[in-house]
């Protein structure tokens, strides 16, 4: 029986799964951003706290974190960091929306670069509210921009 679940874990931990996660560096979560969200899951203990800056539009132009999460936490939050820049709350509600009737629905994958990465996660129930984590955490976050609570 253990080695179905050895079988499951290495199809879930792929290769680019795993560069993802160690992306995460390349994000710090830094003092001087002014917008910030910290978030636990309930289900699996993964923590987040997400700083990001915008400009007059309202739109990210910069991002830091740190995350404590299990690699598909992680990766998933290093999507979100690579294309961030250039979005609004909106936008990034919207994606959060996609990937929940993604992951529940079996709906499309979300338009967003790279997403793609987090497809073998689907089929772990356990790893979704670490892969929402942090989109979560940004809409958060960006609900501190007057006029977007």
């Amino acid at each position: 029986m253990a080695q179905p679940e050895r079988g499951g874990a290495a199809k879930l931990y792929t290769p680019r799964l795993l560069a993802l996660s160690a992306s995460l560096a390349d994000y710090p979560l830094r003092d001087d951003l002014p917008l910030k969200a910290e978030m636990r899951s309930r289900t699996c203990g993964s923590t987040i706290m997400m700083a990001l800056e915008t400009g007059q539009t309202g739109v990210v132009t910069r991002t830091g974190m740190q995350v404590s999460a299990c690699a598909v936490g992680q990766s998933s939050a290093a999507i979100l960091a690579q294309s961030i820049v250039g979005n609004s709350r909106e936008d990034l509600k919207n994606v959060c929306n996609e990937i929940e009737h993604w992951l529940s629905e079996g709906t499309p994958s979300p338009n967003w670069p790279g997403f793609d990465a987090l497809t073998p996660a689907r089929a772990h129930a356990g790893r979704h509210e670490a892969l929402l984590l942090p989109w979560r955490a940004a809409v958060k976050a960006l609900s501190m921009v007057p006029g977007n609570g």
